[in-house]
């Protein structure tokens, strides 16, 4: 099909019914994808869509003395895609802290190591000579013998590495009593799919992850006294456990009440785990874009479940594991329910995945798929929102399985809308508006580049404002216009196609506009693509008769919703208010209207989520 015929077809499917829609930037090497029916415009992956997989066999022994890491996987590695695989490119996330690696960020010189070790590796049972491995960094390149299409091929690696003590970036010691955070902690395949091939953009620290759905059989052998909290389901409870405690872990599982899995006292008596030297506990996850445990011999944990699925009446686990000294734990299990709960009933309205999702307290505040692991915070309204911001994760990147590392806002800002709306169900009294004040302070300034740049282009500022408050308005401000029904119905669509999958910018856009039966494209690229500022002000101010009309001039090119706050002469206010659809046609002014029943003393433009680059110009008083 030629390219006009092509760009054609998509400007009538992306319509959603109209006969001319606005098209959104579609970039060449994107563009080839859809020609070649992986990507579809009516937002479904397309006929072609392929994506790889692979199944991994890890057994990992951890010495919380040393921190040495050592392990040995097998991975049986399925080659979906249309080609002939010549060789195959491996991630060592732990090679940020390896001598003379890239990073956007200093470490402390202590953490510097040699990096991941490779001790051997075959492939289908042939040797390879480790001392030729392409390194490069967070990259290995291993040549293989062509690997076809629909073929699978084995990998069996050994390695080692020292697990960081401090410069905590998601992952390393998080106590000198023992305590660790382990991600990233294995050699693993990376991403080959239909746009870039190979994912061999390399890891220096700020940009997140982008993994295949793979399935996880994981051994983890610590010390006796250890437990171990990981991603998937724990296999041999009874065989690491001690009988009481694996009868409470039972017990959680079937409760809605919180249950006390380890206390104080049983700290004391030091009869949590089976009495051997050392500990294999047995871990499986199926269909997962990532595997992190963590371990502690001296963590408190809370537990509790709740019904996710009211179909199926299926249970999802809620833990919290925690040092005792860390008082603000003790409420996260109740904000970590709460926000399963809500995800699941509420916003995004979606039974809650997974069958656990454990949050350990340690140094950083990064999610994983079933873990989190947050450090401690000063405050309440911290511990909530830090919660549930983490939690919100499983639905974006994890079931969705979006690219962090080039599109941070495509999972960033759905867990800034979810936190903006989950904190206010957890507490009432409280107004999430992160991201919020950062915004109005550096729209249109030359670090407020369009939300669709490349999260590897960005850094500091830039990086912040794409990924967090500048796509979670666009979210919210389409959920208002839509109202929320319609709006979930969009979003379940986006879900529904794409869940399990690698969707793409596009892939999200056109979903949303083919599950609203909208084109909401015009939106779209103002707010993703192009550039500018939100910049509201009360033009003109008339009263006819008792009527008052309000022209509201959008001085800036960013559509924002218009909410008129009223002040009377008694102090009492009210507003009104209207969504982005005001703005659709392209207008740069609005008339609003309303009939006070008392007399008015000030009119305001202003909303807790409506950022304004220049707000003098949003105040009119009544003379």
């Amino acid at each position: 099909m030629k390219i006009a015929k092509f760009l054609l077809l998509l400007a009538i499917l992306s319509g959603s019914g109209t006969s001319f829609a606005q098209q959104l930037p579609m970039p060449r090497n994107i563009e080839v994808a859809y020609q070649r029916g992986t990507r579809s415009a009516d937002g479904t992956p397309g006929k072609s869509y392929w994506q790889n997989t692979a199944d991994y066999t890890i057994k990992v022994q951890y010495d919380p003395a040393s921190r040495r890491v050592a392990g040995t996987v097998e991975i049986d590695y399925t080659n979906n895609s249309p080609d002939t695989l010549k060789q195959v490119v491996f991630k060592l996330y732990p090679n940020l802290y390896q001598k003379g690696a890239p990073r956007a960020n200093g470490i402390d010189p202590k953490d510097v190591s040699e990096g991941v070790q490779i001790e051997r590796l075959s492939v289908n049972q042939e040797p390879q000579d480790v001392q030729k491995l392409r390194m490069e960094n967070t990259n290995m390149t291993v040549r293989i013998k062509p690997l076809a299409p629909k073929q699978k091929g084995r990998f069996s690696l050994a390695y080692h590495y020292q697990l960081n003590a401090g410069s905590h970036n998601r992952t390393g010691q998080v106590d000198e009593a023992g305590a660790a955070f382990l991600a990233y902690f294995f050699p693993r395949i990376a991403v080959y799919d239909d746009v870039d091939g190979w994912n061999r953009i390399p890891y220096l620290g700020p940009q997140e992850f982008y993994n295949d759905f793979c399935n996880f059989n994981v051994e983890i052998t610590v010390p006796q006294h250890f437990v171990v909290w990981a991603t998937g389901d724990l296999k041999n409870a009874s065989e690491v456990f001690t009988k009481k405690y694996a009868k409470r872990l039972q017990d959680a599982e079937k409760k809605d009440a919180i249950v006390a899995i380890i206390d104080s006292t049983d700290l004391k008596r030091r009869d949590i785990t089976a009495k051997n030297a050392q500990n294999t506990w047995k871990f499986e996850a199926k269909n997962v874009v990532d595997f992190a445990f963590a371990t502690s011999d001296h963590y408190l944990w809370n537990a509790t479940s709740l019904v996710v699925d009211p179909a199926t009446k299926r249970r999802t686990r809620v833990d919290v594991a925690f040092n005792p000294a860390h008082k603000d734990f003790v409420e996260v299990i109740h904000f970590a329910r709460k926000t399963v709960e809500a995800m699941s009933y509420t916003f995004p309205k979606w039974p809650f995945p997974y069958s656990h999702e454990t949050i350990f307290d340690g140094l950083d505040q990064m999610e994983y798929p079933m873990m989190v692991n947050d450090n401690p915070v000063a405050t309440r309204e911290d511990a909530i929102t830090l919660t549930d911001h983490e939690i919100f994760h499983t639905m974006f990147p994890f079931y969705m399985g979006t690219n962090e590392t080039k599109y941070g806002w495509m999972d960033e800002g759905w867990a800034t809308i979810g936190e903006w709306i989950i904190s206010s169900i957890i507490e009432p009294k409280l107004v999430d508006d992160y991201g919020v004040q950062p915004y109005s302070m550096m729209a249109g300034t030359e670090v407020d580049l369009p939300i669709t740049t490349l999260s590897t282009q960005q850094t500091g500022a830039a990086f912040y404002l794409n990924s967090y408050p500048k796509p979670a308005f666009g979210y919210l401000y389409v959920k208002e216009m839509l109202g929320d029904e319609l709006f979930t119905k969009a979003l379940h669509t986006y879900i529904r196609n794409w869940n399990g999958k690698h969707p793409l910018p596009l892939d999200f856009f056109n979903s949303m506009n083919a599950g609203a039966g909208r084109n909401l494209n015009w939106f779209w690229k103002r707010w993703f693509f192009d550039e500018g500022t939100p910049d509201l002000a009360i033009a003109h101010v008339q009263k006819n008769g008792s009527q008052y009309q309000v022209t509201v001039e959008s001085k800036g090119t960013k559509p924002v919703p218009v909410e008129l706050n009223i002040t009377y002469a008694d102090n009492t206010t009210s507003k009104v208010k209207r969504d982005i659809s005001v703005w659709e046609k392209g207008n740069t002014t609005v008339q609003v209207e309303f009939t006070p029943t008392k007399a008015v003393k000030k009119l305001e433009l202003k909303g807790t989520y409506i950022p304004d680059t220049n707000p003098r110009d949003n105040v009119y008083e009544v003379k």
